[in-house]
């Protein structure tokens, strides 16, 4: 008879173990029962054979729903992104120029593309405004986790492509009985930034051996302003709400001379950027006769999200009448010409903010779908095998916009037909505000169809046991699609021309694994996967593991992988799209930080190639009960990689004579930039490694329950395409920290526990390049506390209240920060939060 069951004491309880730190997980527990000894088997992240023991070479950590809900996390991305083995800059919330209100992953900081994530050990589709690259976050609702493991070794061997960098698997709440309903909310102590949740979770069993759970939640986020906070320095751009004729602005009395100050745009941007989401999930599991089970799952979004950013800054350049062109062209007068304003080419550039029409307020209105349905069932062929069949689909849909976008086109022409109003007058006239705006709309999709067979037992006995394998065979259609607004397309706006994209994929593949107990002590686990894409062709990856028990109380363990990263969609069909990047100009010709950079993609891109490697012990002492401890030496090495060319690394030495990188990146010598393009390329490199210390102690003392728990990440280096990050922080690529550490002490007794947690970023170089000039500051460290505590009334009422950043710590200036003088996405701009959960069973 085959049937889910809970997992035995000692498992639930490594579990429990590893709330807030590292632990063997477990995906399901399946119990085999073919006339012979019940023998319960899990699947192991990393793995698909089913197993009797949940410890094996690769490390995995495991985050609980208690462990989520106790530290006031209200989504995924604001979880995962606090581990120790996250680096980078992954889109979240506090993500306002450019995320498109998309939450991601960066494990390793080796980008989001790098880093799997599966919703119960199968994919989710990319997610997102269209075309993603990567699954977006949001789409899962906290409501519905049970854990969140993270394998962080390279598992491409048994997931194939983007599993470089590891896997994040979310475990979704299965086997529930009764209803549960929580409450929750957070402000930070601005009064700002508020945040509410509601979910509900209904289960019940029948009799016929069946279990369906299903559920809702409602979530919503509230903004915050980053000039509401006084450690933001202001900004200054150089496009001011009076405009700029030739880099002069124009007084009152019509005299043109410098402009001598720069708009301040922290007064319109987000640090944290509002949102709501609407979720319904569902999970079911049904006895099929006495050998199979029925499993599917349904999952719907919809998010809408907003960022907002300063009014858009026009940069157009005018045409100057002349004997030859007569209309649709500006004069210059006397004022203008003893101030030094001529033209250049015909033209003269102009500039404005447009504060008159607004501030650009970005929207999204995204719906994600997947559905996935399962079979399993179990056969006594050999010794005995479990064998599945399941199909997932996935849909995400989006409709995306800028309202306030301003169309080049119309504002030239209201500038010709009245040029005295709009250099002379300080304010845009009404009659043209209507006139030169317009809302951008666009619209997106990613669309996923998986179809997956298994099979999974034991081949035959050997002195030390079962000799066991999983076999199995997928396919994968991936599809996706971007349309950008008309007038974006055309080039007519202000803001950067964009291309559509529109493309698919498929893939078939085979994979196995081969489970050898050498010895009593000494297992080997072994893994082939064989990939067959229409686009680029073949790839094949392997991988080894061996794990020794040198004593009851020490193991050691180790994996060696190859992997790799498949082109995606946008990556092999997008069209070319500009962003404004942060970037510095040694010629000193862009005024701004934010220089207009062609991005291109390329349909002959190859698939990205790693090597990985993992070797650390467990230990956990007879003579110490409920001490264990784990260290990890991680290494990647990826070849091969889909990557931008660094467009200021080339800029610089374009400016110091090198005229091949200005070839690169299509400049010319003198600094010529209109033609700025940042091109993906097979010729990445990407270099990493370090070490991960776990370290778990719970004990009693003094009457109480205590548990301690401290997780840390010691970078060695991090080199990518040549340059080192490893220790220094940027608003482009995020942070790279050469320790990170998070430390948890927990008090309990009885009906009541207090949490103390401590979150430490080191300090990290902050390099930035003025005129040609190479400079270097120091970002400082930080360390975040954390307060929470929790009662429970009764067994079917529960309180949590707590504290963020309670210390109200700021943010480390970051002279080419992103946004608000810092890198949001490494450090907390909020500052300090109370929140609270009420949960109540019944």
């Amino acid at each position: 008879m085959l049937k889910f069951n809970k997992l035995s004491s000692a498992v639930k309880w490594s579990l429990v173990a590893a709330a807030t730190g590292s632990s063997f997980a477990s995906v399901s527990a399946i119990a085999a029962d073919n006339g012979a000894d019940k023998v319960e088997r899990i699947e192991v992240t990393g793995s698909r054979i089913q197993r009797q023991d949940m410890e094996t070479a690769s490390p995995v950590t495991s985050i609980s729903a208690e462990a989520i809900t106790a530290q006031g996390y209200t989504s995924v991305d604001q979880l995962l992104q606090d581990q120790t083995s996250m680096a980078g800059a992954a889109l979240g919330a506090t993500s306002n120029n450019g995320s498109g209100g998309t939450a991601q992953v960066d494990l390793r900081g080796m980008g989001a593309q790098r880093t799997l994530v599966l919703l119960n050990g199968r994919r989710m589709v990319s997610s997102g405004t269209g075309a993603d690259s990567a699954v977006d976050l949001t789409t899962i609702p906290v409501a519905m986790i049970q854990r969140v493991e993270i394998l962080k070794d390279g598992a491409s061997a048994v997931y194939g492509s983007d599993a470089i960098a590891g896997v994040v698997n979310i475990i979704t709440k299965k086997d529930f009985e009764g209803f549960q309903l929580d409450a929750k909310s957070s402000t930070t102590d601005k009064g700002d930034g508020q945040t509410y949740e509601l979910s509900g979770l209904y289960g019940f069993n029948t009799d016929n051996g069946g279990n369906y759970t299903i559920g809702a939640a409602f979530s919503k986020r509230n903004g915050v302003i980053q000039g509401d906070r006084d450690w933001v320095t202001p900004g200054a751009s150089s496009f001011i709400p009076e405009g700029t004729l030739g880099g002069m602005r124009a007084a009152a009395d019509g005299t043109w001379y410098d402009r001598d100050y720069g708009y301040d745009y922290t007064q319109d941007s987000y640090f944290q950027t509002p949102s709501k989401r609407y979720s319904l999930f569902a999970n079911m599991t049904q006895e099929l006769g006495d050998d199979m089970v029925l499993s599917g799952e349904l999952l719907y979004t919809k998010r809408k999200s907003n960022q907002q950013m300063a009014a858009q800054p026009a940069d157009l350049d005018l045409a100057v009448c002349t004997a030859d062109v007569t209309s649709n062209c500006i004069t210059l007068d006397s004022g203008m010409t003893a101030a030094g304003i001529t033209a250049e080419d015909g033209v003269v550039n102009y500039r404005r903010r447009t504060n008159e029409v607004g501030p650009r307020i970005y929207s999204q209105d995204t719906d994600t779908y997947r559905a996935s349905v399962d079979l399993q069932g179990y056969t006594d062929i050999g010794n005995g095998m479990t064998w599945d069949v399941s199909y997932t689909y996935g849909k995400n849909e989006a409709t995306s916009g800028t309202a306030n976008s301003i169309n080049a086109s119309w504002m030239s022409n209201a500038i010709y037909a009245n040029q005295d109003a709009w250099f002379y007058g300080g304010a845009i006239p009404a009659d043209d505000i209507n006139a030169i705006s317009y809302m951008e709309t666009n619209k997106g999709s990613n669309e996923q169809h998986d179809v997956q067979a298994n099979l999974s037992g034991d081949l035959f006995q050997v002195s030390a046991g079962a000799v066991s394998f999983a076999v199995g065979a997928e396919y994968r259609y991936e599809k996706g699609s971007y349309d950008p607004d008309p007038i974006i397309v055309a080039g007519e706006s202000t803001a950067a021309q964009q291309d559509p994209t529109s493309g698919h994929y498929d893939v078939i593949s085979f994979y196995q694994e081969v489970s050898v107990p050498f010895t009593e002590k000494l297992t080997g686990d072994f893994a082939f996967r064989y990939d067959e894409y229409d686009t680029f062709g073949k790839a094949t990856t392997w991988k080894v593991g061996l794990t020794y028990r040198v004593t009851d109380d020490l193991m050691l363990r180790g994996v060696t992988a190859t992997g790799f990263r498949a082109p995606n969609v946008s990556e092999l069909f997008g069209g070319n799209s500009g962003s404004y990047d942060y970037l510095t100009d040694p010629w000193g010709n862009e005024q701004d930080a934010q220089i207009l950079t062609n991005y291109s993609s390329d349909p002959d891109l190859k698939p990205e190639e790693s090597e990985s490697f993992t070797a650390g012990l467990v230990y956990s002492p007879s003579f110490l009960d409920g001490f264990s401890a784990t260290v990890d030496y991680w290494k990647f090495n990826i070849t091969d990689a889909i990557t931008r060319v660094d467009v200021q690394d080339n800029l610089n030495a374009c400016f110091g004579g090198d005229s091949a990188a200005c070839s690169v990146i299509n400049v010319t010598a003198d600094g010529n930039l209109t033609n700025l393009t940042a091109a993906l390329t097979n010729v990445g490199t990407v270099k990493t490694s370090g070490v991960d210390i776990n370290v778990n102690y719970k004990f009693e003392a003094l009457g109480l329950d205590w548990a301690i728990n401290n997780d840390a990440t010691y970078l060695i280096g991090y080199e990518q395409d040549g340059v080192d990050y490893e220790g220094t922080v940027d608003g482009n690529f995020g942070g790279y920290a050469k320790w990170r550490n998070n430390l948890s002490i927990t008090v309990s007794q009885d009906d009541w526990s207090v949490m103390y947690y401590n979150r430490y970023i080191d300090s990290m170089d902050d390099e930035y390049n003025d005129e040609g000039v190479d400079y270097v500051d120091t970002a400082d460290s930080v360390f975040y506390h954390n307060i929470v505590g929790t009662y429970h009334f009764t067994d079917n009422l529960s309180l949590s209240a707590g504290v963020k950043n309670f210390t109200d710590e700021k943010p480390s200036w970051v002279s080419n920060g992103s946004d608000g003088g810092t890198s949001p996405e490494v450090y907390d701009v909020v500052g300090r939060q109370i929140y609270g959960n009420v949960t109540y069973k019944f």
